[in-house]
């Protein structure tokens, strides 16, 4: 009888966690991945915890350092880190009809990505470091730089350019 009990047991609690882990995630609210109809290609503005990076999957939990970029067609992404805007950027065939958007540190607006300058040691979402500023200052760099850092993977994630940015 115990031959058979125990076995029974394993199974009914196996169920029973199967069961709770997808009612758990069935009652979990959902993030949005885009944005549809923004045919102006304006900034879009978004609650904390509302949309999902499309390329690192974490929710944008701050405006801090976010960026968006709004296709041909009106779709609108929203990403949490500048790094990751470049990454999902990178496969894009059609680059030069997409309308980006990046939230500046120091003045706070939306601005083109392109006419931003970037830190290369902020304590960005996805620790890359780029963070975006309006107002150039010694030591920041341009977008194109901050592009091909990125691509490379010349960013604080790697520990050897940690450490040379930091001197420590």
């Amino acid at each position: 009888m115990k031959k058979i009990l125990m076995p029974l047991l394993i199974i009914v609690i196996a169920v029973g966690v199967i069961v709770t882990l997808f009612l758990s995630l069935a009652q979990q609210e959902h993030l949005l991945v885009v944005h549809e109809g923004n045919h102006e290609k304006k900034v879009i503005p978004f609650k904390p915890n509302q949309y999902q990076c499309p390329e690192c999957k974490m929710p944008i939990e701050q405006m801090k350092y976010s960026a968006e970029a709004v296709m041909p067609n009106g779709k609108t992404f929203f990403f949490d880190d500048p790094g990751c805007l470049i990454l999902w950027l990178k496969d894009k065939r059609v680059k030069e009809e997409i309308t980006l958007w990046i939230h500046t540190l120091d003045t706070q607006k939306w601005i083109d990505p392109k006419s931003a300058h970037y830190s290369l040691t902020d304590n960005t979402p996805m620790l890359y470091g780029f963070g975006a500023y309006e107002q150039h200052q010694e030591g920041m760099i341009d977008f194109e730089t901050m592009q091909l850092k990125m691509l490379r993977g010349e960013n604080m994630t790697d520990p050897y350019i940690r450490k040379k940015l930091l001197g420590h």
